[in-house]
């Protein structure tokens, strides 16, 4: 293996020059230091060279790749070089210096490891391992990282015999320096001792090997901060395939998959224009980082888009227009790796060979033309979807209906035909009854679907589909692309369907099972509740516009029309009004209830909320969600059932009492007095459990003889998934400010928190709280740490300052404008204020301080976070306990609009 020339290669590092350099060096002492400077002087101009040429050049990354490669093979043999000159009277015979990996490849991006074998043709003697150490510690001076390992040609057959992670990375070996004849004898033992008569081993545990490193990376191509080097679909898939064809085939460059009959030429076009954007990405990712960084999260994102002019468009930022081009070719890739491999699995069979085996052994009866190959199904003839087209998603129908997987020269000629799907086929009857079969099959619609991505067919079959293909979303909340959130959803509703998720949605499985009128109505929802996303606008309006064009073409009547119309309209209509309003409010549920309309509607919108959290990614979803969900749910349900509300205010605050008084087991007058001292708002808004476990702290509390002092309760809420903080302590100015700088100062995220005011001035209030992690506190140590911190809160004199802001924190790469939403009419008795900005530690508080200073009260907050965005929701009234006033109104929107911006943003503003 030679490396790619290129031009001006002495513009990069001049060999001869620095050559002479070094010779001119004095013995001594400092001779090795010395050395070293000028070789580190060589690295970083060489470094900037590359950066220069890749600037003029941003695209070309893989030129950028090979000039790195050069320049460190320059410096390893001037390394070499210069330690036999200098430390040796006679030159050590019999050992040669090999590159492996990347170095061998030669393709190295800036900051790669350097890879190299100190290979010898006997065991190592102690000269030669002499000249190892010294090289070695020349190159580590320059600060590289270098793997690096001693082996005779005797020594790397056996271990090669053994291990594959050696056999891959010698197989790509190339001679660098030293005793090249030593170098060839290893290539020859190796391809006859190792290669020989190898070929499907090797091939099932590179296999292997790629299903564990895309399972470590997140399965899945369209992770939204993607490993370009190992993650699916990235440069390391591409490897793999060239790794293999050489292996098999002796091929010397990726170019030759072609020759070999592993790859058609249009084919080995789309591998070459992934590879070199790859390389492009990565290049820059390593000059960026100033490091071996290799996963392209969203710090670098914007900035390499930038770098590869990507341009901002109607709808789309130039951040999603970069990212939805890598993950075009990530996709390619993996279409790519499914015929490369139906190839090599032919090839192989011929021989005698298979690395796969056949996957289902029965046969089904109708296949309507398909075959079976193997277990899979495949086609007659290479022009059997052109003859009829329909035949184009017919076979992902019959892959679903049957549980079949899909041959990969099927899949390989419905990736080439695809575009024979034309307004004709679009409209066809049949082809959309088919389409309807897959997506509401209740065995795993998802792989189907995602094989019909794959090739290029669901986005061509719906055109608005194919336009969210590969789209992310610039932002720190969706964890995929849209394609792949929508495919994710409607996975979890054929899961959800099965009673899979029973334990974790019970409310769901059972509407899923019994209690809906039309699956299909689900399932079209769900597919479509995203489908107008980067268009500019409200995606919910489009989206139901879209909706009422294609269901109808589906084969839904009106009703079903409209009804997935409306879903995708008002499908964060839910899971809006629960995190961000107060469900204790009537006006809440009447105004949900008004825009719900039917329980039909109420129930398809549960689970399309709970599918649509769920698969933005891991850890969105949690049991504080659930509980809010189901609490509206229940309240909303209940009132469309009834036609109004099943109880008045009064009776149900005496209810609520009653229920309290049987718990506490108190004397009848002492359950009456603590009664009558709290406000109706308390009865209506705390759950039983909390009533109970504030009675007993007030009564706990009222015991101390001497002052009040503040108390503060800290316990599990298993309801809620999350811990409670219940504080009982004399009313003051600022209160509620002081307890979220407390609980900000000691780290905790408030979710939730309820104010009351006692009708004898004492406080008592409720709050949520979920740690850095976004779990609940279960450590008894840091439990006393956030009482702690919140008593020093309440008890000095002045109120405490704000935590500091990190400015490295992860949220920094992305802009949010703060704004604040005012809705007079959402309470009956308060006035309710959203505010929008960046999630930042002590935001709550910093907004608490500023409704302070302004005057007013603080009922109760409702905070919920969306990635790097968070909505933080105020139901207020004046100090008088009315509402607030036009000219209120317009204060606190200045002021609080101040107080959401950035530190510096709102310094400079």
């Amino acid at each position: 293996m030679t490396l790619v020339p290129f031009d001006h290669q002495r513009a990069i590092i001049d060999r001869r020059a620095i050559a002479d350099r070094l010779l001119e060096l004095q013995a001594g002492k400092k001779l090795d230091v010395q050395a070293s400077k000028i070789l580190s002087e060589a690295l970083d101009a060489g470094r900037e060279e590359v950066r220069t040429r890749l600037a003029a050049e941003p695209g070309n990354g893989r030129a950028a790749a090979h000039a790195t490669t050069f320049l460190h093979d320059q410096l390893v043999r001037l390394a070499y070089d210069f330690v036999i000159a200098r430390h040796f009277d006679q030159p050590p015979t019999g050992i040669a210096l090999v590159g492996l990996g990347g170095t061998g490849r030669g393709e190295m991006a800036p900051y790669s490891d350097l890879d190299l074998m100190f290979l010898t043709a006997k065991p190592p003697t102690a000269e030669q391992e002499r000249v190892t150490a010294a090289v070695l510690h020349l190159l580590w001076n320059l600060k590289l990282k270098v793997g690096h390992s001693v082996r005779s040609v005797s020594q790397l057959v056996a271990l090669a015999k053994k291990d594959m992670t050696i056999r891959t990375a010698f197989m790509e070996a190339r001679w660098l320096w030293g005793d090249q004849q030593v170098f060839d004898a290893a290539m020859r033992s190796f391809r006859k001792d190792i290669v020989v008569g190898s070929a499907a081993e090797f091939v099932s545990a590179k296999l292997a090997e790629r299903d564990a490193r895309h399972i470590k990376m997140g399965d899945s191509r369209y992770v939204v901060e993607p490993n370009v080097k190992d993650g699916k679909g990235g440069l390391r898939d591409l490897q793999t395939l060239y790794w293999i064809g050489k292996y098999v085939h002796g091929v010397e460059s990726a170019g030759e998959l072609v020759k070999a009959g592993l790859l058609t030429a249009a084919e080995f076009r789309r591998f070459d224009r992934a590879e070199r954007f790859f390389w492009s990405v990565r290049c820059h990712l390593h000059l960026l980082a100033g490091r071996a960084e290799e996963r392209l999260n969203f710090d670098y994102q914007p900035r390499i888009a930038a770098i590869m002019h990507y341009a901002d468009r109607p709808g789309k930022s130039a951040v999603e227009r970069f990212m939805q081009f890598y993950f075009i070719n990530a996709k390619a890739v993996g279409d790519l790796t499914g015929v490369f491999l139906a190839q090599l699995d032919e090839q192989l069979g011929r021989k005698g060979f298979r690395f796969a085996l056949p996957t289902i052994r029965r046969k089904p009866k109708h296949l309507n033309g398909f075959v079976l190959d193997r277990g899979r199904i495949s086609i007659p003839s290479d022009d059997f979807f052109q003859k009829e087209p329909v035949r184009l998603i017919e076979l992902f129908a019959l892959a679903a209906r049957e549980k079949l997987e899909i041959h990969p020269t099927a899949m390989r000629t419905a990736s080439r035909d695809c575009g024979l799907i034309d307004r004709q086929v679009r409209d066809d009857p049949r082809a959309n009854a088919l389409f309807i079969e897959v997506l509401t099959c209740v065995n795993h619609p998802e792989l189907v679907l995602r094989w019909m991505n794959e090739a290029g067919v669901f986005g061509r079959f719906i055109p608005d589909f194919g336009r969210v293909v590969a789209q992310m979303q610039f932002d720190m909340y969706h964890h995929y692309t849209v394609d792949e959130h929508s495919i994710r959803a409607i996975g979890l509703v054929a899961a959800i369907e099965r009673g899979e998720l029973k334990q974790d949605h019970p409310l769901s499985t059972a509407i899923l099972q019994k209690q809906i009128a039309s699956r299909r109505v689900l399932y079209v929802a769900v597919l479509l509740h995203d489908i107008a996303k980067g268009r500019g606008g409200d995606h919910s309006v489009i989206g139901a516009e879209i909706a009422l064009k294609l269901c109808p073409r589906f084969g839904l009547d009106d009703a079903e029309t409209e009804t997935v119309s409306w879903l995708v309209r008002y499908h964060l209509l839910l899971s809006s009004t629960a995190f961000k309003r107060d469900l204790a409010d009537p006006k809440t549920i009447e105004d949900f209830v008004h825009q719900v309309q039917s329980p039909e509607r109420l129930r398809l919108l549960l689970v399309l909320t709970v599918v649509d959290i769920r698969a933005v990614g891991p850890g969105v979803w949690n049991d504080w969600k659930r509980t809010l969900l189901r609490t509206l749910f229940e309240a909303a349900e209940e009132r469309l059932r009834l036609g109004h509300k099943q109880h008045g205010r009064s009776e149900l605050v005496e209810e609520r009492q009653q229920e309290l008084a049987e718990q506490l087991g108190w004397k009848a007058s002492a359950a009456k007095a603590h009664a009558r001292r709290l406000p109706d708002s308390y009865w209506l808004a705390e759950p039983l459990a909390w009533q109970l476990a504030n009675a007993r702290q007030v009564a706990r509390a009222e015991a101390h003889i001497g002052d009040p002092i503040p108390d503060v309760v800290i316990e599990d809420d298993p309801e809620s998934g999350a811990t409670r903080v219940s504080v009982f302590t004399p009313d003051r100015e600022s209160l509620f400010y002081r307890i979220c700088a407390g609980l900000a100062a000691a780290g905790a995220n408030i979710i939730d928190a309820r104010i009351h005011t006692t009708r004898d001035g004492m406080a008592l209030d409720n709050l949520l709280v979920l740690d850095g992690r976004g779990k609940p506190y279960a450590d008894r140590r840091l439990r006393a740490r956030l009482v702690k911190s919140v008593e020093a809160a309440l008890t000095c004199s002045a109120p405490p300052p704000l935590p500091g802001v990190d400015p490295q924190r992860r949220s920094s790469a992305f802009e949010v404008a703060p704004s604040v939403a005012i809705a007079e009419r959402a309470s009956t008795r308060t006035t309710v204020v959203e505010v929008n900005a960046r999630d930042r530690p002590a935001l709550l508080a910093g907004l608490a301080a500023t409704i302070h200073d302004c005057g007013h009260t603080v009922h109760s907050a409702h905070i919920a976070t969306y990635g790097e965005r968070a909505v933080d929701v105020f139901y207020l009234t004046r100090t008088d306990g009315k509402k607030l006033t036009m000219e209120d109104i317009d204060r606190l929107r200045s002021a609080v609009l101040d107080a959401a911006r950035e530190p510096g943003n709102a310094e400079a503003a």
